[in-house]
């Protein structure tokens, strides 16, 4: 069985007839849908060719209510407010009650991840047994990090360490370009939003994946894969240690990371559990 744990509906020019083509073709079983709620003048504008997007989100909970609609057996349900909003949590739990929320994901917003009123709806998550999906990312120019005023998502990677720190009962998969250029413990991230070369020891993620039992890692999109591969062995042995808190996605709908995984030698254990496994464990059937 083969679980895409992060994907979103109606995304790059997808519709659901072309997503579900896509599903077999790449042998996935059933895929989370999620939301992006991201606020539209903190939208980076390359993501409204790509999906269709309103000025409230530029994926809107909506879409994916309709996936799962028709397609029940195929989807997780994935919803995810602005936890800056004072109605937040009141609309998160209408959400679960009301049409069966299993993720809290995707949030991509322009507020470090430790607001207080992202605990208070992030803990609200923990209690309610869901999985948390938050970008990281430095909005990486030639300038450095945080130079795009609209397009870093986060605060980095000490405000997401400090909000893993504050919501020990609250599974968090970290996700994002800012999240895993820290695979390395080089300083590639302040100008690089995908760096390559050798991953150096002492990176922050495998330290924080060392030391926070809830924190997972969400292996999609280029973030993941380029983190992965910059050196396949070490990607290999990054797997192998934590293959019971990773979670393969893709968040597009390439094959690669699936390419990756199945040419790379882990034990059949191992396969299921970043195939299947983990998100079975936190979104069982």
């Amino acid at each position: 069985m083969i679980i895409d744990s992060h994907n979103h509906p109606f995304y790059g020019l997808m519709n659901l007839e072309k997503t579900l083509q896509n599903m077999q073709a790449c042998n996935i079983d059933r895929t989370w849908m999620l939301s992006l709620e991201t606020p539209e003048h903190e939208t980076w504008p390359g993501y409204y060719s790509s999906a269709f997007g309103t000025e409230q989100a530029s994926i809107p909970f909506e879409n994916c209510l309709h996936y799962v609609a028709k397609e029940p057996d195929k989807f997780v349900l994935g919803y995810a407010p602005d936890p800056r909003k004072p109605y937040a949590i009141g609309r998160l739990e209408a959400a679960i009650e009301m049409y069966g929320v299993r993720v809290c994901g995707e949030i991509m917003l322009r507020m470090t991840y430790d607001h207080p009123d992202a605990i208070a709806m992030f803990r609200y998550c923990g209690k309610k047994g869901l999985p948390v999906i938050v970008e990281v990312n430095y909005g990486v120019d030639g300038a450095g990090p945080f130079a795009q005023p609209g397009y870093w998502y986060g605060g980095g990677i000490e405000a997401f360490e400090r909000l893993v720190k504050a919501c020990p009962e609250t599974i968090f998969l970290g996700h994002g370009p800012g999240f895993w250029a820290h695979i390395s413990g080089d300083d590639l991230y302040q100008t690089m939003s995908y760096p390559s070369g050798d991953v150096v020891s002492g990176g922050k993620v495998v330290e924080m994946m060392r030391t926070y039992d809830n924190l997972y890692c969400d292996l999609s999109a280029r973030s993941g894969y380029n983190a992965l591969t910059r050196t396949p062995s070490f990607g290999k042995e990054f797997l192998l240690e934590f293959q019971d808190r990773v979670l393969y996605g893709r968040d597009d709908w390439d094959n690669r990371l699936q390419q990756f995984l199945n040419e790379a030698g882990f034990p059949q254990e191992t396969l299921h559990n970043i195939y299947a496994g983990n998100s079975l464990k936190l979104v069982p059937l």
